[in-house]
């Protein structure tokens, strides 16, 4: 079994913020699979299929950036994953926009949906996938940044970072973690 989180917030409001990428994946993810993300459980909305044989639930949680531990762990207690079957895709303002990472463990780097899971998980040894959305310019807070939509000239660079998360989730489900790790961790273009 797989469990993937895609962060964001919930609602109309928030969909094409930067917060939100990873609920784009999940999107984008649900559109491949063709496993419709509709359900309500676990204080979430999610999706369950088969991808080639392996049962996957779709996760977006519903509880907003700060408590989206509180819809993972009782997703978790109650399908009794390990940690090792969930990766966790968000947003990162360390990584220029584009720019995905893959990580088997870490911090939350400040990022207070990584907070709450750490804090609700008990651990950070859990796999994630981060977006990069840059830092903001100017005087410009952190809080209003990661509210704030993308900039036309962004949208094809993080369409192609969904995309090429998405692929490496898909390789997650076909080899392992690290031969992911290998081959995504590059930057945009390379």
């Amino acid at each position: 079994m797989k469990l993937i989180v895609g962060l964001g917030n919930p609602g109309i409001k928030y969909a094409q913020t930067r917060h939100n990428i990873g609920f784009w994946v999940i999107d984008r993810l649900s559109e491949e699979w063709g496993i419709a993300v509709n359900k309500e459980k676990w204080k979430a909305e999610v999706g369950e299929g088969l991808v080639r044989g392996e049962k996957v639930i779709l996760m977006k949680p519903l509880t907003y950036m700060n408590l989206s531990g509180e819809a993972v762990r009782p997703a978790m207690d109650w399908l009794k994953a390990d940690l090792d079957e969930l990766v966790v895709v968000y947003d990162d303002l360390d990584l220029p926009p584009g720019q995905i990472r893959l990580r088997l463990k870490g911090s939350s780097g400040g990022h207070n949906g990584m907070k709450s899971l750490i804090q609700h998980l008990g651990t950070d040894q859990f796999k994630r996938i981060k977006i990069g959305i840059g830092r903001p310019q100017g005087r410009m807070t952190v809080p209003d940044y990661v509210l704030s939509p993308f900039h036309k000239s962004e949208l094809e660079l993080m369409a192609d970072a969904v995309e090429r998360s998405a692929s490496a989730i898909n390789c997650w489900l076909d080899k392992t973690f690290l031969e992911a790790m290998n081959r995504y961790n590059t930057k945009p273009g390379e």
